[in-house]
């Protein structure tokens, strides 16, 4: 799986209204075959950055993505509400596993649930963004 964590520094007028200016990317995104997910969250600490959590399927999903239409009209499109160019993280990861130090309590006599799986090896991927 490619992984991939990207901040997005919106400028204050457009922060509020950021979620429908990427909606169109978004959701053509979601629509991808070997799109995992493609979710948005906003910075408690910075409100007017939006950080974007992907995941495609394998390299080809990724290069399939960055040479869609609806990629290239976000790379047209979103720089304009933005007060500098995004910071990224792409790896390439087995896929998810638990977070045991947080594990759920599981019914009294039970014991806890431990990590199910080693952390995941982190290779770099190479930037599908760029």
């Amino acid at each position: 799986m490619i992984f991939i964590t990207a901040k997005f520094p919106v400028k204050p007028e457009h922060a509020d209204s950021w979620p429908q200016i990427s909606k169109d990317f978004t959701d053509a995104t979601n629509a991808e075959e070997g799109c995992l997910f493609f979710e948005w969250s906003r910075s408690l600490e910075e409100p007017h950055t939006y950080v974007l959590i992907e995941a495609f399927r394998d390299d080809e999903s990724g290069a399939t993505h960055v040479q869609s239409e609806h990629f290239k009209d976000a790379t047209e499109k979103l720089p304009a509400y933005l007060t500098a160019t995004p910071d990224i993280i792409n790896v390439k990861v087995d896929g998810w596993s638990k977070l045991g130090e947080l594990a759920v309590n599981s019914p009294k006599g039970q014991p806890r649930a431990s990590r199910s799986r080693p952390l995941p090896t982190m290779t770099s991927a190479s930037n599908c963004h760029d």
